[in-house]
């Protein structure tokens, strides 16, 4: 069974990090985002994971490449972003059967064997307070009947939120060339609520499911906030926090990888420490420090320190991207 994961975005509301990484390789308890999502995949009946990729392509691939080497995976690239419609379609095929699609910069929490099962195709939803900002889907008799894009004025509460299992992926690829061919878009690009609102016009039953948890991360505070939340949902912490107590104040929930250095500090709760760190004789509270980064002497909360980052002295809030130097006197 197939999978399509997009990931062709630029992630410009997360720059500066983005600068440098793709969104969906940003660092969030513990890792990558993209990783929330593909960890749940072996074991599960896709065999297949087709990812649309754009900017900075190669620096995703190699990262795929060699955290999953034994999933058969492809790479088509997106040359111009012309919406979720767009991107999707380029990864079916007109003999495509069932097919799993999942939003790359999301992470989620869900039963994904119960979803594979289901009789019909499937999209995950979630009520949310303003439904204008989502596609959304009116149900009657446990069916969807409609789905709205973005709407000023949307008929429910019901945020699609970036889960579809599609029981006829050759169809949603008629429908997806169908609303191209016909120009229907919505701020200038090819929404994928639109080529399902035609699968159901065409009579295929659509029903919902739940979603456990709901984690975006989109900007830098909705990181944190996930980063947060994540943190006190997973029982991995990385390191040994016992051997670190020795020398260090730990407050759970954090994870701190396993050959990160830390001397003489306080860190969390709320804290991810990623691999190759040094920190010594600091306090870094619900933040997010990148790969390799050295920190001394230094006071940071609600921060996101990027890879590679030299920093000297205290801050009460950081925001800095990959191989910065900040020296405060």
């Amino acid at each position: 069974m197939k999978a399509i994961i997009p990931v062709a975005g630029k992630g410009t509301r997360l720059r500066p990090h983005t600068h440098t990484t793709p969104k969906v390789l940003l660092n969030v308890a513990g890792k990558p985002i993209i990783a929330h999502i593909m960890d749940h995949i072996p074991g599960t009946k896709i065999d297949h994971v087709v990812f649309i990729v754009g900017y900075l392509k190669e620096v995703f691939e190699e990262w795929a490449r060699d955290r999953y080497k034994n999933l058969h995976m492809e790479f088509i690239e997106q040359k111009e972003i012309l919406g979720l419609g767009h991107a999707v379609g380029m990864g079916l095929s007109a003999e495509d059967e069932e097919v799993m699609i999942i939003l790359g910069d999301t992470i989620f929490e869900i039963d994904l064997d119960a979803v594979l099962s289901s009789e019909y195709s499937s999209l995950g939803v979630q009520a949310v307070k303003d439904p204008s900002r989502f596609g959304v889907v009116v149900k009657e008799d446990g069916f969807i009947v409609d789905l709205v894009e973005k709407s000023e004025h949307p008929p429910s509460h019901d945020a699609i939120v970036g889960l579809y299992f599609i029981k006829h992926g050759g169809l949603l690829k008629q429908c997806i060339n169908g609303i191209i061919a016909d120009d229907v878009t919505t701020k200038g690009e090819y929404q994928i609520t639109d080529a399902l609102k035609r699968m159901v016009q065409q009579g295929e039953k659509m029903t919902t499911f739940s979603i456990q948890g709901w984690y975006d991360c989109g900007t830098a505070l909705t990181l944190l906030e996930s980063n947060r939340h994540l943190l006190s949902k997973q029982a991995d912490s990385g390191a040994d926090l016992a051997a670190l107590r020795k020398n260090n104040i730990i407050t759970e929930p954090v994870f701190i990888a396993p050959d990160a250095d830390v001397k003489n500090s306080i860190i969390g709760p709320y804290t991810s420490i990623g691999p190759g760190c040094t920190i010594a004789a600091s306090i870094i509270q619900d933040s997010i420090v990148g790969d390799d980064s050295d920190i001394s002497s230094g006071v940071f909360e609600r921060s996101i320190i990027g890879r590679h980052a030299t920093i000297r002295g205290t801050a009460n809030k950081l925001n800095i991207s990959d191989h910065s130097e900040i020296t405060f006197h």
